[in-house]
């Protein structure tokens, strides 16, 4: 894959614009690569850079503020050093105690700019689309912007090229007085039936419901407290209750849990008096499935999609793609074959949109696989798991320089580091000892330790765990330079 540009300067004189990020999504759809612990927009699907850095640089690119990204816990460093990546500067992390859709998040983020610019124009965006058409999109945001100034409550409505049955529609109305381009919302319209979407495409009047919005940060707020009271007051006790914690804002868990759990469309969007479209054709997909993805990446002479240690011989119109060891395909025609360290898909593609059927009977059964991947990533590094038996375990952990873990102990297993790169320097009871490449240390069950890499490379070891319970959840923290409770 290749990186590609993610925006074009977007000339809105000095009105602030704040790009408000959306990044709470799992999209089971594209297991078993997105799962809960690393979604989809943490992933580089569309290109070298994550689905979420692509998103932001948008912002980036056009010269706006910087972003508002509204996110869970369990992503926040995750999310932090991807901005960091790709240098975004000064973000506002905010981050969701519990799960409550678009509406409570972007409210969050709607109050949060109007404490100090209460007329700035928000655009509210998933961290999981893909855009391809920039240019488009600058001259589209211009519009976008001139209407919420007038005070309305902006979406855009993509060109439909195909009668998708998995994407909502919007039906355009008069035309918007003052803003060439724009118009007013006649209706929206759920996911349709396959006979209506293709009366949809014939129309011209309907668009796909991107789900991005365009709105001034007070006009958002007042349709809230009109049409969303009890999502207003709730956020707004969760804002005014929050605690900054390192780089990030944490809203009030308490307050929080009590809005509704609802999306931006249910509580204003097809309710308000003052919305607006912007009908248009930015090359937007909101990669929300392997046959989506297929759709909008470059394929070879066969038509395939073939991304990482992967052959074909007599394949055609397949999307390929491995993580780990060496996948072929042979002989077939429209597949979808994704495999990772511990799982393997095969569907076709026109069964794609069901994965996430499988998805939630692989959790009935209690599977791991369903939401934790083998490599799991933290603040300090990443581990990954690659043997486990029923009283011994096997991991790779990786630190990066500077890391730290937290000074712990566990009350049901020891520990056996070996170092094979780099330098750790590990506090074990009251000792303080370096260990080198190819040295290594015992940890007993019920010693309190900590590890740390001290260099300017990152350090890796093998851990060998044995025990009776070798469980993420056996670990007592005594002191954690990240606030993890």
């Amino acid at each position: 894959m290749t990186s590609r540009r993610t925006g074009s300067k977007i000339h809105t004189g000095s009105k602030i614009i704040v790009p408000v990020v959306l990044s709470g999504g799992t999209g089971s759809r594209l297991w078993p690569m997105s799962r809960t612990s690393f979604p989809k927009q943490l992933w580089s699907l569309v290109s070298e850079r994550s689905m979420l850095q692509e998103t932001v640089l948008r912002g980036k690119a056009a010269g706006f503020a910087p972003p508002v990204v509204v996110c869970n816990e369990e992503h926040r460093f995750l999310i932090a050093e991807q901005l960091r990546e790709v240098s975004v500067s000064h973000p506002k992390i905010v981050l969701e105690p519990v799960g409550r859709n678009s509406a409570p998040a972007i409210t969050a983020a709607a109050l949060l700019v109007a404490q100090t610019h209460p007329d700035a124009v928000l655009w509210m965006m998933a961290a999981d689309a893909d855009i391809k058409k920039t240019e488009a999109l600058a001259q589209g945001m211009k519009k976008a912007v001139e209407a919420a100034e007038q005070g309305r409550i902006v979406t855009f409505g993509m060109t439909p090229d195909r009668p998708e049955t998995g994407y909502g529609y919007i039906e355009k109305g008069e035309p918007l007085p003052g803003v060439e381009g724009a118009f007013t919302i006649r209706s929206f319209r759920e996911k349709p039936a396959r006979d209506a979407a293709e009366e949809f495409v014939k129309n011209g009047n309907y668009f796909w419901n991107s789900g991005m919005f365009v709105f001034r940060a007070d006009v958002l707020l007042e349709e809230m407290r009109r049409y969303a009271p009890d999502v207003l007051e709730n956020v707004k006790n969760a804002v005014e209750k929050r605690q900054t914690d390192l780089d990030f804002i944490r809203l009030d868990k308490e307050a929080f849990a009590q809005s509704p759990d609802i999306s931006i469309d249910y509580a204003i969007a097809e309710k308000t008096e003052v919305s607006a479209v912007i009908p248009a054709d930015l090359g937007w997909s909101d990669v929300g499935s392997w046959d989506s993805l297929w759709e909008i990446s470059p394929r070879d002479a066969e038509n395939n999609v073939l991304v990482g240690d992967v052959l074909t011989e007599d394949a055609h119109g397949c999307y390929v793609r491995s993580e780990g060891p060496l996948t072929t395909v042979m002989g077939l025609d429209d597949v979808v074959v994704v495999v990772t360290r511990d799982a393997v898909l095969v569907t076709r593609k026109d069964c794609a949109q069901d994965v996430k059927k499988l998805v939630e009977r692989l959790k009935k059964e209690g599977r791991s696989e369903a939401s934790v991947h083998q490599k799991n990533y933290r603040p300090w590094g990443f581990y990954e798991g690659l043997i486990r038996s029923e009283r011994f375990q096997v991991k790779r952990i990786v630190v990066a320089p500077g890391g730290k873990l937290s000074l712990q102990k566990h009350f049901h297993r020891a520990e056996h580091w070996v170092i094979v790169e780099g330098v750790a320097l590990v506090t074990r009871g009251e000792e303080v000892l370096l260990v080198r490449e190819n040295e290594s240390i015992y940890l007993p069950q019920g010693c309190v330790h900590r590890l740390e890499n001290p260099g300017k490379i990152p350090l890796t070891l093998i851990e060998v765990q044995s025990g009776a319970y070798l469980g993420e959840d056996d670990i007592i923290r005594m002191e954690d330079s990240y606030n993890r409770n």
